[in-house]
């Protein structure tokens, strides 16, 4: 059976990035909400479906890098039987 090749690996700076550039998202739309001259209600609602976005979002994410790596350990199994049925023929052929 073959070995992966190399796993690609994030680097810090992409990693950090991406975290400063969430974090600052959060914040800063949470401080609009907190400003908005609305009733309580209002920035509750606003905040409420901010809350359900992020975790929403956290849920696709999660959902899709579980399918690609559904995909990519059939697409292993299917790769390993084919070797096994090209080396069975090769054996016969001998």
């Amino acid at each position: 059976m073959q070995t992966l090749g190399p796993q690609q690996k994030d680097s810090a700076a992409w990693i950090f990035q991406t975290w400063a550039a969430f974090l600052l998202s959060i914040s800063m739309t949470t401080v609009g909400i907190v400003n908005l001259p609305v009733d309580s209600w209002v920035k509750g609602f606003m905040g409420m479906g901010m809350a359900f976005s992020i975790g929403s979002t956290f849920s696709l994410a999660k959902t899709m890098r579980d399918l690609h790596e559904t995909k990519k350990l059939t697409a292993r199994i299917d790769e390993a039987k084919v070797e096994r049925l090209l080396s069975q023929h090769d054996s016969l052929i001998k």
